[in-house]
């Protein structure tokens, strides 16, 4: 959720730092922090709001340390100010610590620090770090950081500097990302590749209840029992112009207009362009418990959630196995029931996502079969699963998630057709729906064409208050990631039905100032979806509707008409939600909203 840059190397530090986390901003903040050892004297400046806050106080010194670490803060404990940012140091400012995560017993060791003489300036639970590190400090940082985390109950990923051990840098985890960079002489921890891209590609990922010791001229790993561990360290496969706007004036658009590509990533190798078979090598080594599964639960969040509901209908359909889909915050909370041959997809864009971390566990622990559906290589979700899927997409910077979205769904596709491969169910019907989705790019980028027009229905809409979405079957999710689009990033109040559900209340807010926007794509729901338009209308509701190309019918129903190219009902999904990422997002511009940044929103939630 928020960020963590750590350096130790040849080069002035402080540059690199900045530098750094601005390349984290996406994942959402709202102050920042710097501490590093200069003179022997523990030096630490922080701001409140954007990163060029904090930059501003920096300007016109010459610093010369060659290590030091830096933070962005998403406020949980304590509001956002700049006593609560980070870094926090100790009582003789000798000892600074960055924390991401949650102590959950920090009221406890708070009340206990006091009564032994030390004090607190902050109301965050972060600060409680310092002071432990301070306890059990005896000259050796590493040693005190793994006696204090030894007191600690909950999630963190944390690194720590001391003037008393200036150039080395103690970082570790449980629970919340941390990476070790090994760069040219240098070495960085961060919460994210990202951070240290321009500098190296060549990583470790830390795993819970792990340290990591960087100094000038090495770098080694342990766990919190002090046992060293050897890790492989792993390449990176994105590159440097992948994290940079490319000429757009948002990530957002850029990841919008990027999914043609993105789609073509996320297929390539997997489909046989001749036959329309699937191959998913994530998957081989557990093609025997999928064959018997009885059962499928899908755990994710937000718009990973709505993909898993497209997942849901398509193996339902086609595979015929029962599937639900679980919010992965509730799901280890009500004591779930994990059967055997039960088979538990986890989807997340980062592979970080707190509560579908937990989910997942928690399956695990019961016995099912854990399969991860993941965009970042080496994220934690990733290696705990039994077996996964990539999405191939590259990075994802945007809050809203966009391109994460439509590669999610094209995976389900995939894995429903391999499902139905592996269970020798007759796919004669459907191996033209095989070979249409490798024209899905294609069509996509048609889509892009005509942003224009979805360009003068945003300035009409801009000012609107609130809007209803609505669609049927494999469009009922479109509606509900079309919502939250427009409330995430422009803050209109939005809300996503199936559209049958419109009488059961909705159908009480429609008037002329409410715009409702319905995926009325022509598929087997399609004259239902016009029974529900006319409804609207007679309520003197105003439709936009997203369309079939050629059709006729809806020209005198509906206020605005935005048509999307013809394809398999299966697929319409990644078609349709073009046009409404499109809309959240010009909608957002005009209303002077920062896209990239909305407010109170992170990229990665990595805390529950």
């Amino acid at each position: 959720m928020c960020g963590i840059v750590g350096y130790v190397g040849c080069k002035e530090a402080v540059k690199i730092l900045l530098d750094g986390i601005k390349r984290l901003e996406y994942r959402g903040y709202d102050s920042s922090g710097i501490a590093f050892i200069e003179d022997g004297i523990m030096k630490c400046e922080k701001a409140v709001g954007r990163i060029a806050e904090l930059e501003k106080k920096l300007l016109g010194n010459n610093f010369r340390t060659q290590s030091g670490i830096i933070h962005t803060r998403w406020a949980t404990h304590g509001a956002p100010t700049t006593e609560n940012a980070h870094p926090h140091t100790d009582c003789n400012n000798e000892i600074a610590v960055v924390h991401n995560g949650i102590i959950e017993n920090y009221h406890y060791l708070k009340s206990k620090l006091e009564q032994e003489g030390h004090i607190f300036i902050s109301e965050t639970d972060t600060e409680i770090l310092a002071h432990l590190i301070e306890k059990h400090f005896h000259g050796n940082l590493e040693m005190a950081v793994m006696e204090a985390l030894k007191e600690v109950e909950g999630t963190y990923g944390i690194a720590a500097i001391s003037t008393k051990n200036p150039q080395k840098i103690v970082a570790a985890r449980k629970g919340s990302p941390l990476i070790l960079g090994i760069g040219n002489q240098e070495y960085f921890i961060t919460s994210d590749v990202s951070a240290s891209l321009e500098h190296t590609r060549d990583v470790i990922y830390l795993d819970d209840n792990e340290i990591a010791i960087i100094t000038p001229d090495t770098y080694e790993t342990k766990t919190i029992q002090n046992i060293p561990t050897y890790k492989k360290v792993e390449e990176v496969l994105w590159n440097i112009d992948m994290i940079e706007k490319g000429g757009y004036e948002h990530f957002m658009l850029k990841e919008i207009h990027e999914q043609p590509q993105a789609l073509y990533n996320t297929m390539r190798g997997r489909v046989d362009n001749t036959t329309g078979s699937i191959k998913l090598g994530g998957l081989i080594n557990f093609e025997k418990e999928l064959r018997k599964a009885r059962r499928i639960i899908i755990v994710a969040c937000g718009t990973s959630w709505h993909a898993g509901l497209t997942g849901e209908y398509m193996l339902e359909e086609f595979v015929r196995i029962p599937v639900e889909v679980e919010y992965a915050s509730e799901f280890r909370y009500r004591n779930p029931i994990i059967e055997r041959d039960t088979v538990v997809i986890a989807i997340s864009q980062s592979g970080e996502t707190a509560d579908t971390l937990a989910a997942m566990r928690e399956a695990k622990s019961k016995g099912a079969t854990v399969l991860s559906i993941c965009n970042v290589v080496g994220s934690t979700i990733a290696r705990e699963a039994d077996c996964g899927i990539y999405l191939h997409i590259g990075p994802e910077i945007g809050v809203a998630s966009t391109k994460a979205f439509t590669a999610q769904i094209t995976v389900f596709y995939l894995f429903t057709r391999f499902m139905m491969d592996l269970r020798n169910i007759s796919a004669s019907t459907h191996s033209d729906i095989g070979k249409e989705i490798l024209s899905i790019p294609e069509k996509i980028q048609h889509i892009l064409t005509m942003e224009e027009d979805i360009v003068e229905l945003a300035g009409i809409y801009k000012d609107t208050e609130h809007a209803l979405y609505l669609g049927r079957g494999y469009n009922y999710p479109v509606a509900l990631e079309g919502a939250l689009k427009l409330k995430e990033i422009s803050y209109i109040h939005a809300e996503g039905y199936p559209a049958a559900e419109m009488k059961h209340g909705p159908i009480a807010l429609i008037n002329k100032d409410m715009p409702v926007i319905f995926i009325a794509i022509k598929d087997s729901v399609y004259g239902k979806i016009l029974n529900n338009i006319e409804e609207v209308k007679s309520r003197s509701g105003r439709v936009i509707a997203i369309a079939t190309e050629g059709d006729n019918q809806l020209a005198e129903k509906a206020d605005h008409i935005f048509y999307i190219p013809r394809t398999s009902e299966v697929l319409t999904p990644i078609l349709s939600v073009i046009p409404l990422q499109l809309l959240a997002y010009h909608m957002a511009v005009m209303r002077g909203c920062d896209v990239d940044k909305p407010r109170n929103l992170a990229k990665s939630v990595t805390v529950e």
